[in-house]
């Protein structure tokens, strides 16, 4: 009997744990049959507008950057935003600063422009 692959990844690799499938590549796990669901992750600014990948930010608060004294002020723009649907520390936005150059940021301190 031969496993399906990922549904995700499609990696050939899958294997069974019980029973579950579970994919090395990917680390996704699923039952046998099951469909996989194709839901977005939307990720919202702080007004509620819906970020989209290359969108021009605003950022809304004065932020300090870890391990320096320099503060990204308010009003300091964002260009050409990555959106980060695995972030699981809560930086969602990967873009690049004028001044102070990439960075990740969290949507919730940011306006689109």
């Amino acid at each position: 009997m031969s496993l399906p692959n990922c549904p995700k990844c499609n990696s050939e690799y899958a294997y069974e744990d019980g029973e579950l499938l579970i994919c090395p590549e990917c680390s996704h796990e699923w039952k046998d049959g099951e469909q996989v669901s194709d839901e977005q992750i939307i990720i919202k600014d702080s007004v509620g507008n819906v970020l989209t990948d290359g969108d021009t930010v605003t950022v809304i608060k004065d932020l300090k950057i870890k391990g320096s004294s320099s503060v990204v002020k308010v009003g300091t723009k964002a260009k050409n935003i990555r959106l980060l649907t695995d972030a699981s520390d809560g930086h969602d936005i990967d873009c690049k600063v004028d001044g102070f150059g990439a960075m990740k940021l969290k949507s919730e301190f940011v306006k689109k422009a």
